[in-house]
């Protein structure tokens, strides 16, 4: 594997400690936590920040937050980000398309940042007597598809384009990948560089990408990441490039040829793509959530699921995860906590809860395990930040089954069914398995029988004032506890 040079990786560690250097000196007055709010498509990011922020700062129901549940959290109240040249996180919008229209807000297609200022009593009798807290948490909110880039950064482009052909390859892809398969045959590495051949290789592989990634597959291995999301890169030369198909024993790339212009481009992926968000973002976290939509991956078979077990662990050794300590905390930030959590646990009954949380377990056994050995501390649970069900039980040839009751978005399907987005129904969603060996055996016979139907965001219950109760939530008490806990203390 390609490493990059000693001196550019002490150059890039001597960029971070100056940076978190001067971080460090206005985090004297009010501390600040960073928060990394990522996961791949359909996870939930923006969702779990709006319900996090509307549940902090308009009481909501949060036993497991000890601050909360104790009475010790005066108030939460969002204030101007630090980072300027930062999209903001647009929590009004998105709180409103949940409270208000009661549908799920857009997901995430770019980095964007967000402030909470919480005040809080201290629960040390010693700290309590100088007065009243104040903890900034800067929530970080980024694609898990970048992240998928990090890994490129240790890896030459000959070395990408191997192992994009060998995945492209997999049985579970070869049918996507045809079109690229059969473009790329006809394509001479060695050839004249020619700007229309690279744009059309770049082209027909982002549509294999965007392939994998649709619903019916929902494949995860996708890098290079910002191909499906370019944002203003769009037609940029440095997201203009492809793997090509290069022997093993091939020499040095012909200056002027096809190969040669990939290969640059490529390093201009990795230097002006790549490399700024892990320096401007990636490295300045202290705390990180992953949130893993485990669900649709199940739906959409074994190779889904095997996809994302491969993506979640590239994903989680990216991390820079270690013990925080003062003095290290100085020079360089490390992620002292990661939580993953497996999103939509509302679309099951509570009793597979903890068969989903094992599940979650095994797919990011790797990375969690990595974590650890840096001394981190690590929590794996099943959350919904926006409860849109309710248990329920449903008779079936006299059996009495764990149900969920909700209402279906417009257009979903059950049973033959088509719903219209106001008609609620009650639904036996099926069991998840207890033997996580048969699950991930990669058989089609070995997969779960389970169906899952998106639904609405909830009607919010009122108080008889007329005042609208916070979003419910299964855990978000939970993960805030887990992340936060010691901070509020």
């Amino acid at each position: 594997m390609a490493r990059r040079p000693f001196l550019a990786r002490v150059a890039d560690e001597a960029r971070y400690a100056i940076d978190n250097l001067s971080e460090y000196a206005t985090d004297l007055a009010v501390p600040t936590v960073r928060l990394g709010v990522t996961g791949l498509a359909r996870s939930g990011k923006t969702v779990f920040i709006s319900a996090l922020i509307h549940n902090l700062m308009h009481g909501g129901r949060l036993p497991l937050f000890d601050v909360a549940s104790s009475g010790r959290l005066a108030k939460a109240m969002l204030e101007p980000q630090p980072d300027d040249d930062v999209p903001r996180f647009d929590v009004e919008a998105h709180v409103a398309a949940l409270v208000d229209e009661r549908v799920w807000p857009e997901s995430t297609r770019q980095v964007s940042e967000l402030r909470l200022t919480i005040e809080y009593e201290s629960a040390e009798f010693f700290s309590r007597t100088f007065g009243r807290g104040r903890l900034h948490l800067d929530i970080v909110d980024y694609p898990g598809e970048w992240l998928l880039d990090l890994p490129l950064l240790d890896k030459d482009y000959r070395e990408f384009s191997q192992e994009a052909l060998a995945t492209a390859n997999k049985a579970n892809r070869r049918n996507l990948a045809v079109d690229y398969l059969a473009l790329l045959a006809g394509a001479d590495p060695a050839a004249e560089a020619r700007e229309n051949t690279a744009r059309e290789l770049s082209a027909v592989y982002r549509r294999y990408l965007a392939a994998c990634r649709a619903d019916e597959h929902s494949l995860s291995m996708l890098p290079p990441g910002r191909f499906l999301m370019p944002g203003d890169l769009e037609g940029s030369p440095a997201l203009t490039f492809a793997p090509l198909d290069i022997g093993e024993d091939a020499g040095p790339f012909r200056h002027g040829s096809l190969a040669a212009m990939m290969e640059r481009r490529f390093e201009a992926y990795k230097t002006h793509v790549v490399r700024p968000f892990f320096r401007d973002h990636f490295a300045r976290l202290d705390r990180q959530i992953v949130l893993v939509d485990a669900l649709h991956a199940l739906n959409a078979g074994p190779s889904a699921l095997a996809d994302l077990e491969a993506a979640l662990g590239e994903i989680l050794t990216a991390f820079r995860p270690g013990r925080a300590s003062w003095l290290f905390s100085v020079l360089s930030r490390r992620i002292d906590r990661i939580l993953f959590a497996a999103t939509k646990a509302d679309h099951l009954n509570r009793e597979d809860h903890d068969r989903l949380e094992n599940i979650l377990a095994r797919l990011v056994e790797r990375g969690a395990r990595h974590a650890k050995f840096h001394g981190a501390d690590v929590e794996v649970m099943a959350i919904a930040a926006v409860r849109a069900t309710r248990e329920a039980s449903v008779k079936a040839n006299g059996d009495k089954l764990p149900a969920i009751l909700g209402t279906p978005l417009p257009g979903e399907v059950v049973d033959g069914e088509t719903y219209d987005g106001e008609t609620e129904i009650a639904l036996f969603p099926g069991d998840l398995p207890d033997n996580l060996d048969d699950l991930f055996a990669g058989d089609a016979v070995s997969a779960p029988d389970v169906r899952f139907v998106r639904f609405r965001p909830p009607k919010l219950e009122r108080t008889a004032e007329g005042v609208s109760l916070s979003l419910p939530h299964i855990r978000l008490d939970r993960a805030l506890q887990f992340l936060l806990g010691d901070r509020l203390a």
